[in-house]
């Protein structure tokens, strides 16, 4: 592990050991419908939403999009920005609990609810690791987890010099605020570094650089914790990114059951180094000599998960809502021998509803999941499609058949 004078940070003394005992207890019985309150309204504030109201809750949203996927089934929606301290009060006095659909809202604006005694799960004190990358990647190394050798970097200069001390290609990275591709570059020799600088603005945005991962597979899991300090995982599956997008999710993953166990080890260990409640995405590397590092992690539910919602006895999106209101959670055994998810992309700018949905429902044993954006983006996350079948190669090929009708934007 490569450590540069600016990985030897000092990590906030409340963070140093997250700890499931400081968690608020669940909300008491009353007979009251239990209230959720979700920060953000995008496809998985819709789909926690959805479970949320199977048990019995109200859900309350704050965004400030009013056609924000989660507007449907949320019972009330306070179109507000969620960085406004005022409307962040708001939800917090609606709800039983505040839940996050994203890692975008300061940790800051978080603590002071809790201070106000309102509960909010993942808490203040885990988002302040989580939300910034450098941060998050500091804990993990800390608990004494492999990540790939990172640095945090400043200038031109700095990413030059990361690149002669931990080889080409890099990974330059958005400390906080990235996703979909949208916060990463791919620097392949210092000739890259002007454009990539340029696109990720770092002038105005801290960004810190990772040593390129070789790697056989990209595995991820989603860890589920509750308050009362269980937990449970869902199995090990096998992600396919193409520019920094995940498009595939196969399950489980094709790995032997040494790395299984080993894998599934380290993502609970990661999740419990940074005091992690509700559903997490755990995203990590299995390198050509048979290590597992962590990637990243993710404090919420998270699209490698979006194939529990037909393949196990109990979604991730279930679980996460049972874990925040300290209900007992449900089992992750998959209900078929494997799984798979193909993530529906834009193709182009247009409307947000596809061409080819009756083509794409005629295939049986698809199931497609459509979030109801208004419009499409070339590589905005439109929907998913997930199948099972006796082998991962069967439900791939159910879903990737369903996929092919299906398109996002305009055509002619």
């Amino acid at each position: 592990m490569v450590r540069s004078r600016n990985q030897m940070i000092q990590l906030p003394s409340a963070l140093e050991n997250p700890s499931l005992e400081t968690r608020p207890p669940a909300p008491a019985h009353s007979r009251k419908r239990p209230t959720l309150g979700i920060i953000g309204g995008g496809q998985l504030a819709r789909m926690t939403a959805q479970s949320a109201l199977s048990l019995g809750c109200d859900v309350v949203i704050l965004d400030d999009d009013a056609d924000a996927p989660a507007s449907t089934p949320a019972a009330r929606w306070i179109r507000k920005s969620a960085n406004d301290p005022a409307a962040l009060c708001e939800l917090a006095q609606a709800a039983d609990v505040v839940a996050l659909e994203n890692e975008f809202v300061d940790a800051a604006l978080l603590a002071e609810l809790e201070e106000r005694g309102h509960c909010v799960l993942p808490s203040a004190a885990t988002m302040r690791i989580v939300q910034d990358k450098f941060v998050q990647k500091t804990a993990l190394m800390t608990a004494g987890l492999q990540v790939p050798p990172f640095a945090a970097v400043d200038s031109r200069a700095e990413l030059i010099s990361a690149g002669e001390r931990l080889g080409w290609p890099l990974v330059l990275k958005k400390r906080r605020d990235g996703y979909d591709g949208k916060g990463n570059a791919t620097l392949h020799s210092a000739e890259d570094i002007d454009a990539a600088w340029e696109r990720l603005d770092g002038y105005r945005h801290a960004l810190y650089v990772e040593a390129f991962c070789s790697f056989q597979k990209e595995l991820a899991t989603i860890v589920t914790s509750s308050r009362d300090g269980s937990s449970v995982s869902y199995p090990l599956v096998e992600t396919v990114q193409r520019d920094h997008i995940c498009h595939t999710v196969a399950a489980p993953a094709s790995i032997s059951d040494a790395v299984a166990r080993t894998a599934g080890d380290i993502a609970r260990r990661a999740v419990e180094a940074v005091g992690g409640a509700g559903s997490f995405g755990v995203e990590m590397f299995l390198t050509e000599d048979g290590s597992v590092l962590v990637n990243e992690l993710a404090p919420r539910v998270h699209n490698s998960g979006h194939y529990t919602i037909e393949a196990c006895v109990c979604s991730q999106f279930e679980n996460h809502v049972r874990a925040i209101m300290g209900w007992p959670l449900g089992s992750t055994a998959m209900r078929a021998p494997a799984a798979a998810m193909v993530n529906l992309l834009g193709h182009a700018e247009g409307p947000g509803q596809p061409q080819g949905i009756a083509d794409c429902l005629a295939v049986a044993g698809a199931h497609l999941h459509l979030y109801g954006k208004a419009r499409s983006r070339p590589g905005r996350k439109m929907g998913h499609i997930t199948a099972l079948g006796s082998t991962v190669d069967e439900a791939l090929n159910i879903a990737t058949r369903a996929a092919a009708p299906l398109h996002f934007g305009n055509f002619s």
